[in-house]
């Protein structure tokens, strides 16, 4: 058995309906663009490990029904001459019950933190603002997976800086209480927050 089926099998989740190997080559896939293990080594793009099943099943419910921003992006490792892809081609591919169980792979993998600089009176300040506008949802500083909250804490801070954005423009969904604390948020808040979930490595 070749390690990433290894990897699936002893993940802990048992996958209704889905052959391993057919899910072994679905991981492959989401590896070639968010790193092995779903841990990211590039600024513009997401770790997606360790991020509890729920919130994946969404962001790829989401996708799937194009409610989210579909940028193009360059296969990052494996066959990179691939022609660019996008998450909204990448989900319209996938049965309900495939992406359960990308959900539920990558949901057990450890999430880890980004190793990138930050500047660290933004980062105090940003501390602060996500205490007061964040913490209720996004506990453990953005690191608390359980809470059924995408993880921010030691998130690339690329893509995070592009999210906030997307939420603060519209253009991405998001719940309604999300959507009133953001946008009360300055240029300068989204730049303190970004700085403070860098910090938290």
């Amino acid at each position: 058995m070749n390690r990433t089926l290894t990897l699936i099998a002893t993940a802990g989740v048992i996958f209704s309906g889905i052959a391993l190997a057919d899910t072994a080559a679905l991981v492959k896939d989401c590896e070639s663009c968010h790193g092995n293990g779903g841990v990211s080594q590039w600024t513009d793009m997401p770790t997606i490990a360790g991020i509890s099943s729920g919130v994946h099943g969404d962001y790829l419910l989401s996708y799937k029904n194009k409610e989210r921003p579909c940028s193009k992006s360059k296969y990052r490792q494996g066959d990179t001459k691939r022609p660019e892809t996008d998450m909204c081609t990448v989900a319209s591919k996938l049965s309900d019950k495939e992406m359960e169980s990308l959900a539920a792979f990558f949901s057990a993998k450890p999430f880890v933190a980004a190793k990138q600089p930050f500047d660290a009176a933004k980062a105090a300040a940003g501390k602060l603002r996500h205490a007061k506008d964040c913490e209720k949802c996004h506990t453990g500083n953005g690191r608390d997976a359980s809470a059924d909250a995408s993880i921010l804490a030691g998130q690339q801070t690329g893509y995070l800086k592009k999210a906030m954005d997307e939420f603060i423009a519209g253009t991405r969904p998001q719940p309604k209480k999300m959507k009133e604390k953001l946008a009360g948020l300055k240029p300068a808040d989204v730049d303190a927050l970004v700085n403070f979930y860098a910090s938290v490595q």
